[in-house]
């Protein structure tokens, strides 16, 4: 019989910040854009739930709803660092961990109990280490499958800790709410609730056959998981992504030039440090407009070969960007894609440029400065510009 941790940290981008600036514990709140602009919450803390405010709400709605709250840009290279710190403190008690995202992790902890103890131990040791060392908060979910781990860490938090023992999931799962099913997006759930249907339970209880001839292949699957059956493994590996890339909407339309090009030179940072910290290298750019009037342009160039340094990425985005600004409209957004990933970094040929091999010393130490002290820590010439309100460097 398996046995599955998930475990989720509670408020991610919040306890980060919480932690860097200990005066904002026990307030609310709110990671986003500016209340003023059009940015959105990127995330909120349990304060600032408490008076409604929700992720991907407009910042200006969270505003009125929660007047009081403390309202900050984020630092996404702060909250990836702090990201690969919790993983690598659950890889220490499982050597089979998954990553859901950046703030939640499956590990397998099947067979481990003579070397560990007893799962219920190991999971308590994890939140407790990773309390002690990063300053956060974690909610628990222990099941014989992912699906109904991931449920009980929900039904946990915050801080908590839910057991679900073998062979009583669907017991578990009957009176949860619809929402609290992974799988059932907002489409689906409108369509059960057509039907009155609104609980797992309920749901489990329908025809299998009658739901996939209303949903198709994903309605035997949707009864599969409403009664708690999953198999799927925890899978440690995972493929490299087939992009990285990093994007902003102004809090105000906008013509500049100068202005347009530096924030352009601040995302190609964000986004080239992504690289490094993957051990990748990008083939190919892609830049993106959008402009007032919500016509998107997009360009795209090869490199001569693979790199993950910020000015070589930087001097083939340029060219694609003075291409792309020409029309007579202000620009809304703009953004940086890099693909083609391969792995990295290569060896220098014997008659390659030794400017590369100084830049690789240069970003090593940069990398390096904002590891410690945060992306804003350090900034180049090329992105003196003030960046716009709401660049928390979120992946596009």
């Amino acid at each position: 019989m398996r046995t599955i941790l998930h475990i989720d940290l509670d408020a991610f981008f919040v306890s980060v910040e919480q932690g860097r600036n200990p005066s904002l514990k026990g307030k609310p709140v709110i990671v986003g854009g500016d209340p003023e602009g059009r940015g959105v919450v990127a995330a909120a803390s349990y304060e600032a739930r408490a008076a409604g405010v929700r992720s991907g709400m407009p910042a200006a709605m969270a505003r009125r709803l929660c007047p009081e709250a403390a309202f900050l840009r984020g630092d996404g290279y702060l909250y990836l660092r702090a990201s690969e710190r919790f993983f690598s403190i659950v890889r220490r008690y499982s050597p089979v961990v998954e990553a859901a995202s950046v703030d939640e992790a499956y590990a397998d902890l099947t067979g481990l109990q003579r070397l560990m103890g007893h799962p219920v131990e190991i999971a308590v040791r994890i939140r407790d280490e990773t309390r002690a060392t990063l300053g956060l908060e974690s909610s628990l979910g222990l099941a014989a499958n992912k699906l109904v781990a991931k449920v009980g860490s929900a039904t946990a938090k915050p801080n908590g800790l839910a057991m679900v023992r073998p062979g009583y999931e669907a017991a578990f799962l009957a009176p949860q709410g619809l929402e609290r099913l992974p799988g059932i997006g907002p489409g689906i759930r409108q369509k059960l609730t057509m039907f009155n249907i609104r609980r797992i339970g309920q749901l489990a209880a329908l025809d299998p056959v009658l739901l996939e001839e209303t949903f198709g292949r994903v309605g035997r699957l949707l009864h599969q998981r409403a009664n708690g059956r999953d198999d799927r493994p925890v899978v440690s590996h995972r493929a490299p992504p087939p992009s990285v890339g990093r994007e902003i909407t102004f809090p105000e339309d906008t013509v500049d030039a100068p202005l347009l090009e530096s924030v352009l030179y601040r995302l190609t940072e964000k986004a080239a440090g992504s690289l490094r910290r993957e051990g990748l290298e990008a083939r190919t750019v892609t830049l993106k407009l959008r402009y007032a009037d919500f016509v998107t342009c997009s360009r795209s160039a090869t490199l001569p070969s693979p790199t993950d340094l910020d000015p070589v990425l930087y001097e083939a985005l340029l060219p694609l960007f003075r291409r792309l600004f020409v029309r007579r409209v202000a620009v809304r957004l703009i953004g940086v894609s890099l693909s083609r990933l391969v792995g990295g970094p290569r060896q220098l040929g014997l008659f390659e440029d030794r400017r590369l091999e100084r830049l690789r010393r240069l970003y090593k130490g940069i990398d390096a400065v904002r590891e410690r002290f945060g992306f804003h820590a350090l900034t180049l010439g090329r992105s003196v510009a003030r960046p716009p309100a709401g660049d928390t460097g979120a992946a596009a």
